[in-house]
């Protein structure tokens, strides 16, 4: 029966689907024979296209110089083999791993490792800075299995972390140290494994591993930044008791300042640790969820790598949890000391605005009863003034021959000039009036 393609069926087919769909099929598990030898890198070369690029163009060097295709543009990951070892390159968010795999030639444990076929220069041209170094050994379980005295000649003489993993097909060993060479050891027995299980359970300790690391990264910050917010702790309550002390409004205004220098403080400090915190509780996640996937049995005498993981990861991620969490509540604290202290020199600006309405409201009254009395006197001066002008006038036609008598018609005009001149001083301030 042939079958009909998508196109022939007239659909619209996404331009990402295929992207898509080989996103859920990208970076497989390897698949390893036993005995194998696995050095593993993480180098943090930071996020951005440019640390991606730097790195892919190194992993093309490689590539190159054992004629093998190199990694696609725009690739994050890569699996090829290249002779002497098979890489596997992974690039993350902000770092980059290199996985160098290959055959265990000798009986001895952590000899001859993949690392050392390397090309001399090309190690020292990786970009970034090394934060995990591990060798791991997979090899067939022996009979009878090895004791403890003798792991720990391998592995270190502190103690080990140990369990039964991948529904007891393999038995897992580590310290979990930085040995005098520089690298972590894990030393994985074969008891039953497939290659492709194998495959799996390298991948998951060796991510156990690169993750453990990664979160770590926020302590160091918890603790410096920790020492701050101490320190600003300390501020904030003396900036509070001043509060408590009310002088006046210029201290207020001062405190507020001082308030606002905290709160811009606070907040560099939340923008400088809010990734670096944020990515190690998922680092964090991503432990937990590789501890659960290797399906953990006790072997007698020996922690387990949950137990060692909650007796020293978890305590560390704890203090960055705390921090984060006293770093968000002084923050909301500080906000709220200067939201209640601008409260309050917004109340005092008020009574002072009432206080300067009243006074104003005072000085208005008075400037009216000072108008006032200005206007009855206008009333009288100009009364005077027309007066005259009326005496003036009355003289004149009295000369001309009018039978007038000058006083007695100045006289009389005097009452009648006052009447009109405050008529008209009262109805010009009523227009004003009405117009304002």
């Amino acid at each position: 029966m042939s079958l009909l393609s998508l196109t022939a069926l007239g659909l619209t087919v996404h331009p990402q689907r295929d992207e898509l769909d080989q996103e859920f099929h990208a970076r497989p598990f390897e698949r390893l024979k036993t005995p194998s030898l696995i050095s593993h890198l993480a180098l943090l070369s930071g996020p951005g296209r440019e640390a991606i690029d730097r790195d892919r163009a190194q992993i093309a060097g490689l590539c190159d110089h054992y004629s093998v295709a190199p990694p696609a543009p725009g690739a994050v990951h890569l699996s090829v083999d290249c002779g002497p070892f098979r890489l596997k390159w992974e690039r993350h968010s902000e770092f980059s791993a290199y996985t160098f795999i290959a055959l265990a030639r000798s009986a001895e444990s952590f000899a001859d490792q993949p690392i050392q076929q390397l090309p001399p220069d090309w190690l020292a041209g990786l970009a970034g800075e090394l934060l995990v170094a591990t060798h791991l050994d997979l090899r067939r379980e022996p009979n009878p299995p090895p004791t403890l005295e003798q792991l720990q000649t391998l592995l270190g003489a502190g103690p080990l972390n140990g369990c039964r993993a991948a529904d007891d097909a393999a038995t897992v060993w580590s310290d979990f140290r930085v040995h005098p060479d520089g690298f972590t050891r894990i030393l994985v027995f074969d008891r039953s494994l497939r290659e492709t299980q194998a495959g799996r359970l390298v991948q998951r300790l060796l991510n156990i591993e690169t993750y453990r690391i990664m979160a770590m990264l926020a302590f160091p910050l918890a603790r410096q930044t920790g020492a701050e917010i101490t320190r600003i702790e300390e501020r904030l309550a003396n900036l509070t008791d001043h509060m408590n002390q009310w002088v006046g409004l210029e201290q207020d205004h001062a405190l507020l300042a001082e308030l606002s220098e905290l709160a811009a403080e606070m907040e560099r400090i939340i923008a400088t640790t809010t990734y670096r915190f944020g990515a190690s509780r998922a680092y964090d996640t991503l432990v937990e969820r590789r501890i659960d996937e290797l399906h953990e049995a006790r072997l007698p005498s020996v922690q387990t790598l949950r137990e060692f993981m909650d007796r020293r990861l978890a305590p560390a991620l704890r203090t960055v949890a705390s921090v984060r969490e006293r770093q968000e509540s002084l923050s909301t604290r500080i906000s709220r000391a200067a939201n209640l202290l601008r409260t309050r020199v917004d109340v005092a600006l008020e009574q002072q605005n009432r206080d300067l309405l009243q006074s104003m409201n005072r000085r208005a009254q008075l400037q009216l009863r000072l108008q006032e009395t200005v206007e009855g006197l206008s009333v009288v001066v100009l009364s005077y003034y027309l007066v005259g002008l009326v005496s003036y006038a009355v003289k004149a036609l009295y000369k001309l021959g009018l039978p007038l008598n000058p006083e007695l018609v100045t006289g009389m005009a005097v009452p009648v000039v006052i009447a009109v001149v405050g008529w008209g001083m009262h109805r010009m301030r009523r227009n004003l009036a009405q117009h304002n």
